[in-house]
Formats: structure tokens, C-alpha cells, sequence
């Protein structure tokens, strides 16, 4: 489907620009975001007409996305969810999930399209991502993901929160210690029986 850009797209295009786009974008996402405008000869009058109203309009924006970066920037995204012994989380933290607390601490609206995240977190850890507060203003942040708080600020301070090491270097269970006690007698066993059938084909 072939549009015209009325505000500039992050890898789309910027303000003036005919492209083609998925028909679903464009009337999911575009269209009702008053970001395009179907393309025509009619719309093409009406853009060239309001253009300098649109570019006006996104150097207000821009400069507005410049004066929130350092607070969206300087923000503490920590995240306390329950996860299994492994960091794997019971759930995710998704974009959703991030834009809102972004929006808590520091009053901010964000949108959940606006957080670069390329899919949900799902492990325990440090995270770095990206607020697209406007198309030319990128805030980079790092989200902090733990059970505690205490393991919060134990990434903070760079230190590894692993729940799986003590595993990795533990004994065998006693379980795999009882079978390997065992073995050397039933080895011995097997043995015994063996010779004593032996004997008992050579008197045959």
C-alpha cells in the first residue's frame, strides 16, 4: 500500500516520503496514528499545503524528546519477578511492562512501541534497551531484572546472581553415590556366578 509519510518513521522514511508498506501497517499502525496518509494526487495537494505546519510540528516534538532524555535516561528500571533456580523468569517482562514503569518514575508517557526491546525478557539479569522517545531521540537504558531487591543492587553493582552455581560444582546425589557403592559388589557377584557355571560345565 503506497502512503505518504506525515511524521518521520524510525527505518521507514521521513516526512514528505511516499513508501509502500504492509496494507495491514499501514491501516493498524500508520494510518489511525496520524503518522501517514494514504497516498493520491488529492493528498499529495493537502500534505504540500500542510507541510510546513508537519515539519514545525516534529521540531516541536524533537525538542521536547531532547529536554525528557536525561530523565528517561537516568531512570532505575528494576524489575522484581519470581523465577526458578535456573534465573529463568515464571513469565516475561515485555515492552508494556517497561513503558509503564517508565511512565511511574518519571511521569513520562511512553508507549509500548516506543521501547526497542525485539522480544520479551525472560531471564534474570541486565538488560540494555532502547526508548525511542522520538524518531531522533534515542534514550539508552539498562533494566534491571531480579527476584529481590537485594539481587537488584547486587547487578547494580555488577555481581552475578547465578542460582544455578553451587549446582554446576555440587557432589553426585546420594542416589548416584549408593549405585556406585553397589556396583563393585554385583560386579563381583556376576563374577562368582559365572565361575562357578564354568566349573560346573567342565565336571559335565
Amino acid at each position: 500500500m503506497k502512503v505518504i509519510l506525515t511524521q518521520k518513521v524510525s527505518k521507514l522514511g521521513n516526512i514528505g516520503d511516499t513508501v509502500d508498506v504492509a496494507m495491514g501497517f499501514a491501516r493498524n499502525y500508520l494510518l489511525p496514528n496520524g503518522k501517514a496518509m494514504r497516498w493520491s494526487r488529492e493528498n499529495l495537494a493537502i500534505f504540500e499545503v500542510k507541510k510546513a505546519e508537519l515539519v514545525a510540528k516534529h521540531e516541536g516534538e524533537k525538542t521536547a524528546a531532547t529536554a525528557h532524555l536525561p530523565k528517561v535516561a537516568g531512570a532505575k528500571l528494576h524489575m522484581i519477578r519470581s523465577a526458578g533456580d535456573t534465573g529463568h523468569l515464571y513469565g516475561s517482562v515485555s515492552s508494556r511492562d517497561i513503558a509503564k514503569l517508565i511512565g511511574e518514575l518519571t511521569g513520562i508517557a511512553v508507549l509500548s512501541e516506543q521501547i526497542r526491546l525485539g522480544g520479551p525478557i525472560k531471564e534474570i539479569g541486565v538488560w540494555d534497551v532502547q526508548v525511542a522517545l522520538h524518531p531522533d531521540v534515542i534514550a539508552d537504558v539498562k533494566v534491571y531484572v531480579a527476584q529481590t531487591q537485594d539481587e537488584i543492587e547486587a547487578l547494580v553493582a555488577g555481581k552475578s546472581i547465578r542460582r544455578n552455581e553451587k549446582k554446576l560444582g555440587s557432589d553426585p546425589a546420594p542416589e548416584s553415590k549408593e549405585k556406585i557403592d553397589v556396583l563393585p559388589e554385583a560386579l563381583a557377584k556376576d563374577k562368582e556366578d559365572t565361575l562357578e557355571q564354568n566349573s560346573e560345565t567342565s565336571e559335565e
